[in-house]
């Protein structure tokens, strides 16, 4: 379970009188491509992003993080044999977590396989989301649903290719762009970035480097995140953390929660 961050600076912006356009806020959302909290987080902040009314005003940029960064590229091992192994987890404890997990996430409209997940290292994902551009989110909805429920190898090049190609990105060029060192720097921001704010897991969405709520929330903690957002943009003193004070699913280095 994770307790949410509410307050990271406190200083807001002026409103501005003059008549031009309203600022814009940025959620900046660090997540994990093997994370099944985020693929969960990700659609329930969707589904608060497509209500909100200002949501014009919002721009959303998804931040790399790594859970397993020592994943060994194409391995193709099955997720339960490696987090009995490698994490040391009782293989009924993580049929468990698996069960809950993927009932969580059918109440929310997605569809978790655990028997066909492949454990993947997701640097080389994480590059390709940053070199997606307007197609980042269609690119992490269609990494998602190749390793939860489609039993993909989200490690292997070829495969990454095909899923870029299939949001409209050339699959030549993303070929290209992998076999070299496209999008490195970038992820290794995200990381060090992530280490400066006291990320410890994810998912964890960050407003305007100002207000951040932890875990795959309730869609009302996104609204209400966006909200105060929105209000500090304006210059307006919201008040924090009245009704970001929660705890919610997630996953650490460490582990997910059950």
């Amino acid at each position: 379970m994770f307790e949410c961050l509410v307050t990271i600076e406190s200083n807001a912006r002026a409103a501005d009188q003059s008549g031009t356009p309203a600022p814009h806020v940025e959620i900046e959302v660090w997540s994990d491509v093997a994370c099944p909290w985020c693929y969960i987080g990700k659609r329930r902040f969707a589904s608060a992003l497509a209500a909100f009314p200002q949501r014009d005003r919002v721009a959303v940029v998804w931040r790399a993080y790594q859970l397993a960064p020592d994943t060994p590229v194409g391995a193709r091992r099955g997720e339960l044999e490696v987090l009995v192994e490698h994490k040391g987890m009782p293989a009924d404890q993580v049929r468990q977590m698996f069960r809950h997990v993927a009932a969580t996430a059918a109440a929310d409209g997605l569809v978790m396989d655990f028997d066909t997940v492949i454990a993947a290292n997701t640097f080389d994902a994480h590059r390709l989301l940053h070199l997606a551009g307007d197609r980042q989110d269609a690119l992490l909805e269609a990494l998602f649903r190749a390793h939860f429920a489609d039993g993909a190898v989200i490690d292997d090049r070829v495969v990454l290719a095909q899923l870029a190609a299939g949001v409209g990105m050339d699959g030549d060029e993303v070929a290209a762009a992998l076999d070299g060192d496209a999008g490195a720097d970038a992820v290794h921001a995200d990381l060090a970035a992530a280490r400066s704010l006291g990320v410890t897991g994810v998912p964890f969405f960050v407003a305007d480097r100002r207000l951040a709520v932890s875990g795959a929330q309730p869609q009302e903690i996104f609204t209400e995140l966006l909200r105060q957002a929105v209000e500090h943009a304006d210059g307006a003193r919201a008040q924090d953390g009245a009704a970001l004070d929660a705890d919610a699913e997630g996953c650490t280095d460490d582990s997910c929660a059950v």
